[in-house]
């Protein structure tokens, strides 16, 4: 029979007694759950001495699940080395700035460039292939976990990313060009004279942006050599990994090429008060659906309160079914909480699972089982159903890493400027697509934003020019188009060669000390009072028209935020970043009445995305507040969960969900 949706939990039978995998199968079973990950954690487990391998208590582990119809998916354990490993092999340890390997003891503190630890790796991803490829319950893999891209400063990494930059620049004077290493005197005349940048705040940008794109292609590679051995093996099964969002040291973009589908960890009452919009996760949501341009899982789902050394606060009544409701809204097919049950041993024993350290199945458990019984209950109207965007943000791993090496104002962060416009397009209602830079087919989007789009190649450049003539509306700001590819910057009047498409120039600009602002008034198309701070460029509108004006004698004749018709399409920019949030409301209401495109009056802290196929379309309402809130909804539309058809208004107590089919 079809599984149509696929949920359950983190397991680890070897923490737990041979007893115990009964007992936990058969309240998995209970619960509604029908899959778990399982091994990523167990190397010296399964090869307790080097060359020796043991998979009876994983095949009897498996049997047990199987036997409650429970499938699994294995991870390979290559995050975190046996001792054995260590001791025998210590150059497989990464190495620190100050030339010491890295202690053994932890997780994730291998050297990915190491030749004997990309062996070990690959002979415990083949053995394991090898031996599970006909386990009946087997239906997949994850790579690894977390792929973090560590920087490691051992003699291996140094070789290997001297050999990266030969094969990049063929010669030493086109990298010599292309860094700009005439500055300082910092020409380099022989391979061997490259350093590892140990400081991104002196060393030169265009080889700490090098060293960035190197470190995240160690893991792209590391990734593909256990791809390449699974899938020789295991034809039949998908192969995913468990991305962690937003994290911004490794390209996600190139990560993802080799994968069926991603997965990511999803954690979102971290540092988030309850009842608040968890726009963080929105957007790693949407970036994560963004890396293939489709459907995604939660391979790790918060099932409790967090933490190492100290825990956080804990899941309300109602708030894990909201959590997993979000997701599944933003395009998640999988469920899978982390963890099943609390360890009572290790750094991770405040990382509250499902069950808690009596393994007695109570709240949490009973919400988890609630919500995968509904989930069962619609999963045959989700099937095939992907959301569908007319609006998209180019995300760019590069611009992000040129910004932290050198980011021009003192508070630019690349990310935090992305969650501004897209906080202010889900408080619309909007759905969003995160497109990377190299995304083709650009017409099929009615607004693209390209906030802090901090390296520009002239490629890029043009095909945005060419998106905004041929009817696209295209929204950029502060630091466009600044460098090249090589985080040199151009010999150009800003924004480049993108003056034409937004109608400006900005011959000048400036940083804003956090202790003063600049006042800006609005036009009646961008209405409101606000406070420039972080930066301001002074924008000249060329052919564009002014949406709002800095208020200070020696900036009157400049623009804060311009609109200009370009061709079919329009061209924004905003100068300057506000105190208020209101300010971006006001602007993307002034930008999606430009493209035609209609705002929802939604109460604050609900959101609304929406699921379609050819044959369905399901709008997702999340209540994140603690309010019992009222939303108009399209007359005669069913809400799955409960059966009942809304009368044009539906009423959603705290962390309460509805799904509409439409």
């Amino acid at each position: 029979m079809e599984v149509l949706m696929f949920v359950g939990v983190d397991y680890y039978p070897e923490h737990w007694s041979l007893e115990r995998w009964e007992t936990d199968a058969r309240l998995m079973k209970e619960a509604g759950f029908n899959v778990v990950r399982i091994l990523e954690f167990a190397w010296a487990k399964m090869e307790p001495q080097e060359g020796s391998f043991d998979f009876g208590w994983a095949d009897m582990a498996l049997g047990v699940l199987a036997q409650n119809g429970i499938s699994a998916i294995i991870g390979t354990p290559t995050c975190s080395m046996p001792a054995w490993a260590k001791q025998k092999y210590p150059e497989t340890l990464a190495m620190d700035k100050n030339g010491r390997r890295i202690e053994w003891g932890v997780r994730a503190n291998y050297c990915s460039s190491s030749g004997t630890y990309r062996l070990l790796s690959s002979r415990i991803t083949e053995a394991m292939a090898q031996h599970f490829k006909d386990t009946a319950n087997v239906i997949g893999w994850q790579t690894h976990n977390e792929f973090d891209a560590h920087q490691c400063y051992c003699e291996s990494c140094r070789s290997e990313f001297h050999a990266w930059l030969r094969k990049k620049y063929s010669t030493l004077d086109e990298l010599n060009r292309a860094w700009g290493t005439h500055f300082w005197c910092h020409c380099i005349s022989d391979w061997s004279q490259i350093p590892l940048p140990v400081d991104f705040k002196t060393h030169n940008p265009g080889l700490c942006l090098d060293w960035k794109r190197f470190v995240s292609h160690l893991d792209v590679r590391f990734q593909a050599e256990q791809i390449e051995i699974i899938r020789r093996a295991c034809p039949n099964h998908f192969v995913t990994h468990n991305c962690m969002g937003l994290f911004k040291e490794l390209n996600y973009f190139d990560l993802a090429q080799d994968l069926d589908f991603v997965s990511w960890d999803n954690y979102p009452i971290d540092g988030v008060a309850p009842g608040t919009h968890p726009v963080w996760s929105s957007m790693a949501a949407d970036l994560m659906r963004g890396l293939k341009n489709k459907n995604f899982w939660i391979m790790e789902q918060s099932a409790g309160p967090h933490g190492w050394g100290t825990y956080g606060r804990n899941l309300r009544p109602g708030e894990l079914r909201k959590i997993a409701y979000h997701q599944l809204a933003h395009g998640a097919d999988g469920m899978i909480w982390f963890r099943w049950r609390s360890c009572t041993a290790g750094r991770e024993q405040y990382w509250h699972g499902l069950l808690g350290h009596d393994g007695k199945p109570l709240r949490r458990y009973q919400e988890a089982a609630k919500t995968a019984s509904e989930f069962h209950r619609i999963s045959s109207k989700l099937k095939g159903t992907v959301t569908l965007s007319s609006v998209a943000i180019i995300y760019d791993y590069e611009s992000l890493w040129a910004a932290q090496i050198q980011p021009g104002y003192a508070c630019n962060d690349y990310v935090s400027k992305i969650a501004r416009y897209y906080a202010a397009l889900k408080r619309a209602g909007i759905d969003v697509d995160m497109i990377p830079p190299s995304a083709d087919k650009l017409e099929k989007y009615k607004v693209i934003l390209a906030p802090g789009l901090y390296v520009m190649p002239d490629a890029l450049a043009r095909k945005l020019d060419g998106y905004v003539r041929n009817g696209g509306v295209l929204i950029c700001d502060g630091r466009t188009g600044v460098k090249d590819s090589s985080s040199l910057c151009h010999e150009r009047t800003l924004p480049g060669l993108l003056s034409d498409a937004l109608g400006i120039s900005i011959e000048e600009y400036e940083a804003v000390s956090d202790k003063f602002s600049y006042p800006v008034s609005g036009t009646e198309s961008l209405p409101g009072n606000y406070a420039a701070i972080s930066y301001c460029d002074w924008v000249k509108p060329v052919t564009a028209e002014k949406l709002a004006s800095y208020q200070d004698w020696h900036l009157q004749d400049y623009a804060a935020a311009t609109r200009n018709r370009c061709g079919k399409g329009w061209g924004f920019y905003l100068g300057c970043e506000t105190r208020e949030d209101s300010y971006y409301d006001a602007f993307i209401a002034c930008v999606l009445n430009t493209a035609g495109l209609k705002a929802l009056d939604l109460p604050s802290g609900v959101e609304v995305s929406i699921r379609a196929s050819e044959s369905c379309r399901l709008m997702f309402l999340i209540n994140h507040s603690e309010e019992t809130l009222k939303i108009a909804v399209p007359v005669g539309a069913r809400e799955l969960v409960s059966g009942l058809i809304p009368k044009g208004q539906i009423e959603l107590s705290r962390y309460e969900v509805a799904v509409l089919e439409l």
